[in-house]
């Protein structure tokens, strides 16, 4: 088992450039598709303790806007488990774990800190 792992969806643009990143440093990975195996509970758990439910949730994604007003409204860190649970594109991606070190999202000058 690689000592990272990936989660999020395949075709997700945001993914294939983190991909990309890590092969080109030959980074090995796990990948984790949530449309294939959902959410983990435990991870999601910890970035959302990490992070905070806030930063976890995509809220700038059209899932998130799918969302009636009445559950955007009243989320807090149990309702966003749950709806994360529910339907893991609501989780900002990639999620990646190396260690215990939890990143949310990708950008090159972090992924460049976080495997320096």
């Amino acid at each position: 088992m690689a000592a990272v792992k990936i989660y999020g969806i395949k075709n997700c643009d945001t993914m294939k450039k983190a991909f990309v990143w890590l092969d080109a440093h030959k980074i090995a990975y796990d990948f984790h598709d949530y449309k294939k195996e959902g959410a983990d509970s435990d991870i999601l758990k910890s970035a959302i303790a990490e992070h905070g439910w806030d930063n976890v949730i995509n809220r700038k994604g059209t899932s998130w806007r799918a969302l009636p007003d009445d559950v955007k409204d009243g989320m807090n860190e149990k309702s966003a488990i749950k709806a994360a649970l529910d339907n893991p594109s609501l989780i900002k991606r990639p999620l990646l774990v190396k260690g215990k070190t939890i990143q949310l999202g990708f950008t090159p000058d972090d992924y460049q800190k976080l495997f320096k």
